[in-house]
């Protein structure tokens, strides 16, 4: 029986993890802050957290946070200041860039920004456990794909190992094409799309999260 289930959750997690969320766009808005060791970090940090997700959810604890409204509200609330803090970082990046061109932002071999591995993986980690959207997908998702008759914890770490698989192989991907794009010549100009984009999106996101 779990095997039939294995596949249709392959089928869900695929299409889950190429649909744009936060966790794509900080991918690549850190793959173009620091090139694509800071994307690739930072996308480890993401897919870690899908463990604790899944630990939470064979514990029951994920149903217990969703029905307990002080836990889930602090939880939202954490994830909400979270996003809005990484959007204003975004667009500050953004526009110091856009003040710091010039004669000296010309150089041939043009400055990146070396992020600690520490930092990268954090801003992953919190972008994900900070989620609480993740934590009801857990909820309500992998349970059904766990054979009652099997171990619900063995079953549960398995299936977040593909997507953690898989979720690797997707924002990995995305940081090597935004590192590519970026040997086009317009590597600033990306850079400050991103920050841009991301900042809004991210700004955006909190407040919705914190007034739904």
């Amino acid at each position: 029986m779990f095997t039939e289930l294995f596949w249709a959750y392959l089928v869900a997690i695929t299409l889950l993890t190429v649909t744009p969320g936060v966790d794509t766009l900080l991918v690549m808005r850190n793959t173009g802050r620091g090139g694509l060791r800071d994307g690739c970090v930072t996308s480890v940090g993401i897919c870690s957290g899908l463990f604790l997700h899944a630990i939470l959810s064979a514990l029951g604890i994920s149903i217990l946070l969703v029905e307990t409204a002080w836990a889930f509200s602090a939880l939202k609330w954490a994830g909400a200041c979270y996003l809005v803090w990484l959007g204003l970082v975004s667009l500050r990046q953004a526009i110091v860039r856009e003040r710091e061109q010039g004669p000296a932002a010309e150089a041939p071999a043009e400055r990146k920004r070396r992020v600690s591995a520490v930092i990268s993986f954090r801003e992953g980690v919190l972008s994900n456990v900070l989620n609480p959207k993740t934590a009801l997908f857990y909820m309500a998702l992998l349970p059904q794909f766990v054979d009652p008759a099997g171990n619900a914890f063995q079953q549960s770490l398995l299936l977040a190992s593909v997507h953690f698989f898989l979720a690797m192989l997707w924002q990995c991907g995305l940081a090597f094409v935004v590192v590519r794009f970026k040997g086009l010549g317009a590597s600033r100009r990306v850079r400050r799309a991103l920050n841009a984009t991301t900042g809004g999106f991210f700004v955006a996101m909190g407040a919705k999260l914190a007034s739904s």
